[in-house]
Order: structure tokens, then sequence, then C-alpha cells
């Protein structure tokens, strides 16, 4: 299996985002798995602040060289923050999935569906699975 990086402090979802829990927001992004495979991104479409996203509907897309993609709400909440630096840079997403390259953040409506999400451990292992 190809290395890939899946940092503790996020949890994951079957769809390949990850989210990271700041205060009373949550982070959204691709994991390194998803952005490998998908290879160079070159165009993002996020929501705009203040849209309504719900657990597992799309919420955006994201295009590569190699495919374009649905992005898949990991929790329900409202858009607080989208990452303007996406419109001009979207290879961010490449460079650094877990820092500089995030797409959106959102105050999450229910705290309870974290509990629907995989941890790095669960994650690596359902990557690891679908690899082989």
């Amino acid at each position: 299996m190809a290395e890939y990086e899946f940092p503790a402090e996020c949890l994951y979802t079957q769809e390949d985002e990850w989210i990271r829990i700041e205060d009373d927001r949550v982070v959204i992004g691709v994991t390194d798995y998803a952005q490998q495979q998908l290879g160079d991104v070159v165009y993002l479409e996020l929501p705009a602040v203040g849209t309504s996203v719900e657990r597992g509907d799309p919420f955006g897309v994201i295009e590569s060289v190699k495919a374009v993609s649905d992005l898949y709400a990991p929790i329900s909440g409202v858009v607080i923050e989208s990452n303007t630096a996406l419109e001009e840079n979207p290879e961010l997403v490449n460079e650094s999935c877990y820092d500089a390259g995030w797409l959106v953040a959102v105050a999450p409506s229910d705290p309870d569906e974290y509990d629907n999400l995989m941890d790095a451990r669960a994650y690596q292992a359902y990557v690891a699975e679908r690899s082989d």
C-alpha cells in the first residue's frame, strides 16, 4: 500500500473527507488518500458562507486532471468559512490537504454525528481494504 498521512486528531468518512474539531467549529477537507487518487486538483466549487449542509449530501465539487467528484458533507451544519485561497490555488489540496488545503469550516448542528465517523486507525484499515 502507498504511504498516506492520516492525522490522529482528525475523523474520517467513507467518502474520503476528514474533519477536525476546533472549539465550536469543524474544519473539513479531503484526505491524503483522496488527493493522491485524484491527482492534480485544478478546480473546486465550494458552498458560500451561510449555506446549510446535511450529512451525506453533496456540498461541492472537486475537479482534477483525472476526474470530477462530488464532495459529501461529513456532518450537518452551516458553512461559516470557505477557503478562498483555493480559488486561485486549488493545488493547495495536493500540497497540504490537512492544513492550507482545507475546504470549509462548519458550525455543526448535531455533534452526535461525530459518532458516524472513523478515527485514523479505522480509516487507515478502510483504505488498506480498498487498495488490496
